[in-house]
């Protein structure tokens, strides 16, 4: 998807009557799927009988076929085979594949169970389960994080394509995402290190001040102060700068230093709940926002979409697009805005099948008389 917003002709092929994925909730009442609807905007979509040696030799002939801008093969299918790269590589040299794997060894593995292996649920949520019973999070991180370096990977292997005319095999998997990014974060050199790891904080930001807050009308907020200017913007806005001056005489502290403030968070959140809780959620954005104070408001996802100004048509990114199957349903284009040209109009995910006699027409080359012999033979739909 990130692709085809950039531009690219990205078509998706699929077994006849869709993957696993096809109907993967949240759904509509008519079953349609909301995830594979907004996972799929800009491409072209082919079904095929995957399981016949004809319907095989179609997808081998769609991803090695000729020109400048074919022969690029983003996979999660296992590297063997049919598929494998090369047995695809014979029929066209210049290939380039991107293979996603869920271990490096080539196992399956998904986001939820990579994501228990790296640690972060023992370091989620508050840590009062009487069992330790671990946390896991809703957001599918190392999927996005892992989709996201496949297009690194296939842009930069396009590239050398580009300049020596050599395609190649990248790999990547769901765990080496999910490690690099542990890892690259400090994590691992903590225990390796300092003999030590990470509690589970609840909202408390690591190493610095950082914490949801109850205002007087009963929402919540959370306000970090990571850099000298936001902490001096939160006790201005707030007021309790004497009294923090006094905190600091009190315990030898110095609150200029984001490691202080976090070992001495539980008295600094104190003065801070007394202010948020005498307020209300509109006065603290009057009291932070002058100050450029670094602070977000809780809301779950229906405040979200009703009364939050950058998910609407006011943000450039977004568009209301007419969706097949779907209706009327706002849409992100890319996030990324190039200054050289306008934002073009976000395309809506194609019904299933929608392009495949165009597709083996115009990248394949098939004739009118070939293509109907498909559609009578069922390999194709």
């Amino acid at each position: 998807m990130h692709l085809a917003q950039l531009g690219a002709d990205v078509i998706r092929f699929d077994p006849i009557g869709g993957g696993i994925d096809y109907r993967r909730w949240p759904v509509t009442g008519n079953g349609n799927s909301l995830y594979w609807t907004a996972l799929n905007k800009g491409k072209r979509s082919i079904q095929l009988d995957l399981r016949s040696d004809a319907g095989r030799e179609l997808v081998q002939a769609l991803i090695t076929a000729p020109g400048d801008n074919a022969g690029i093969f983003l996979s999660n299918f296992p590297n063997r085979g049919w598929m494998e790269y090369s047995a695809l590589a014979a029929k066209r040299h210049d290939l380039i594949m991107v293979s996603i794997s869920g271990n490096p060894d080539g196992s399956t593995a998904v986001d939820y169970t990579v994501n228990a292996a790296v640690g972060y649920p023992a370091v989620t949520g508050l840590g009062d389960d009487p069992g330790g019973r671990p946390t896991n999070h809703v957001l599918p991180a190392w999927d996005l994080l892992c989709g996201q370096q496949a297009v690194i990977g296939l842009l930069a292997a396009e590239r050398h394509r580009r300049m020596t005319g050599e395609g190649q095999l990248v790999s990547i998997s769901l765990a080496d995402s999910a490690l690099a990014a542990t890892a690259n974060l400090g994590y691992v050199a903590e225990v390796m290190i300092n003999g030590s790891q990470r509690k589970n904080l609840g909202n408390d930001l690591y190493g610095a001040f950082g914490r949801d807050f109850a205002t007087a009308d009963g929402r919540r907020f959370i306000v970090v102060a990571i850099s000298q200017k936001q902490w001096s913007g939160l006790l201005e806005a707030t007021g309790i700068a004497d009294a923090i001056a006094t905190l600091e005489q009190e315990l030898g502290a110095d609150f200029t230093n984001e490691g202080d403030r976090f070992e001495h968070r539980g008295r600094l959140y104190e003065l801070v709940d007394a202010w948020a809780g005498a307020r209300t959620l509109a006065e603290v954005g009057a009291a932070f926002d002058p100050l450029g104070v670094c602070w977000g408001r809780y809301q779950d996802f229906a405040q979200l979409v009703s009364d939050d100004a950058r998910c609407s048509e006011e943000n450039p990114m977004f568009q209301t697009i007419e969706q097949p199957g779907i209706g009327s349903v706002l849409a992100p284009g890319s996030p990324l805005h190039f200054g050289a040209e306008e934002r073009g109009d976000v395309a809506p995910a194609p019904e299933l099948g929608a392009n495949t006699e165009e597709i083996l027409s115009d990248v394949v080359g098939l004739g009118s008389g070939e293509i109907a012999a498909l559609f009578d033979s069922g390999t194709v739909a």
